[in-house]
């Protein structure tokens, strides 16, 4: 994917084993270690992409920060709001640049469904319902999933898949000011497709919240874990003029090929609106409608942002927030009360 962009280029490359470390310098043509700090002292690296467990965000992200180095850490940033806390202050102190791997905003559909609400297409935005899989957490796991079934991993389906939605939703229709949550472990075991063995199960695979958004619209956002028969993605938004609706098969929306459609006045129901060429064209032709391209636009709006001197892209300081209304949404779960979101 790296390769399609015209404003990034592969310097270096770091694994765990020396193994793997040679065969990706041989299949990128880059210097590979088996160490992170070795890559973080490259004089030619001036992004450090942390693509690992969340497990290991905290050691290698504040390596990379104390070095002077910006940062783009996939999301989840930490393994829990304190270690989201101290790395986000971690670099602010250092004053160094950061991107929080939140690509789903940049999908064109979504893109363009903020646009058509903001032109008025829905006149004024009533409610939304969101409804989505995790792909993952279901009844069977390989063995290098069986991490993402251990809550203290941090890599569940609320911090995960629920997020990674989240964010779009409050890129296109703003912050949540209340949340309730409920969050249930509906399978207790999983099996490891490998071995046969079973595994226990400590995540929430049922994610139930609702709130209300600061603009007074109501919000409901459920995600399961494992896939579905039936929908595994559909987001409506309801308007007093008309409604969007998105789609998918796949439940990561985040890497998913979405389906826009709406319905306004006197339709009676929903038809496809096609997203304009502007949405989808701003990276490569090879990378359309594969599972990079969003990646690949945050990449893109990145490399616009140091061009320009701007700061659009999720930051450190925007993965904070996401952190904190999960820990809101856990404390709406185990108390029972509805949490106000601090802004």
């Amino acid at each position: 994917m790296l390769a399609a962009l015209p404003d990034v280029e592969l310097r270096a490359v770091s694994t765990s084993r020396s193994s793997s470390a040679q065969a990706a310098a041989a299949e990128y043509g880059v210097p590979a270690y088996d160490n992170h700090r070795d890559l973080i002292a490259h004089p030619g690296v001036d992004l450090v992409v942390v693509s690992v467990k969340v497990t290991e965000h905290l050691e290698i992200i504040s390596d990379a920060v104390t070095a002077g180095k910006a940062v783009y850490s996939e999301w989840p940033l930490a393994n829990g709001l304190a270690e989201a806390e101290k790395l986000t202050e971690l670099a602010r102190t250092a004053g160094v640049r950061t991107v929080a791997g939140l690509q789903g905003r940049y999908a064109p559909e979504v893109r363009h469904a903020r646009d058509l609400i903001r032109d008025g297409y829905i006149g004024e935005v009533l409610g939304t319902t969101m409804v989505g899989s995790g792909m993952v957490w279901g009844p069977q796991a390989t063995a290098s999933q069986a991490y993402w079934y251990d809550k203290a991993n941090g890599a569940t389906p609320l911090t995960s898949p629920t997020m990674h939605a989240l964010d779009p939703l409050h890129f296109v229709l703003g912050e949540f000011d209340t949340v309730a949550a409920q969050l249930t472990i509906g399978r207790k075991q999983a099996t490891i497709a490998e071995s046969g063995s079973t595994i226990d199960v400590s995540v929430a695979d049922q994610v139930a919240v609702i709130g209300t958004l600061r603009g007074g619209a109501a919000a409901s956002v459920f995600y399961r874990g494992g896939a579905s028969r039936g929908d595994n993605f559909r987001w409506e938004i309801n308007g007093s003029e008309g409604d969007l609706v998105m789609t998918s098969a796949w439940g990561n929306m985040q890497v998913a090929e979405l389906t826009l459609a709406g319905g306004r006045g006197a339709d009676g129901a929903v038809r496809p609106i096609e997203t304009p060429a502007s949405y989808v064209n701003d990276v490569p032709a090879e990378l359309r409608g594969t599972v990079g391209a969003n990646v690949a636009r945050l990449y893109t709006h990145l490399a616009r942002d140091l061009s320009d001197g701007t700061r659009t892209v999720p930051d450190f300081e925007h993965a904070l927030k996401r952190h904190r209304l999960i820990d809101s949404i856990e404390r709406a779960a185990d108390t029972g009360v509805r949490q106000a979101i601090q802004h």
